[in-house]
């Protein structure tokens, strides 16, 4: 069986006001969700997604079925989001307890 993780996502301070993105901050997220949506088609994102405020308080998540926190990690740390600079992101081991 499958290990899975949660890894929570949040915009740096300067982006949550949407004047200051600009296109290469667009591209970026455009790359991010490209990615998770490869990473669902291949069944290792059981579900991404995000609040929809953009305050200090919103946050996105994306939820992982991997075989090891390493390939969580891996994962994590190659969101383009995360390795561009324009998010951070927290792993924390994670069980679904009820799917839909």
């Amino acid at each position: 069986m499958k290990e899975q993780y949660l890894y929570q996502l949040k915009l740096i301070p300067s982006l949550l006001d949407e004047s200051n993105w600009t296109e290469k901050e667009n591209n970026i997220v455009l790359k991010h969700f490209d990615q998770l949506q490869l990473l669902c088609q291949e069944g290792i994102v059981a579900l991404a997604g995000r609040t929809l405020n953009m305050d200090p308080d919103g946050f996105g998540i994306v939820i992982l079925e991997v075989e090891s926190e390493e390939e969580a990690i891996k994962i994590m740390e190659s969101d383009p989001a995360v390795k561009e600079g324009i998010m951070t992101a927290t792993l924390f081991p994670f069980r679904i307890a009820l799917p839909k």
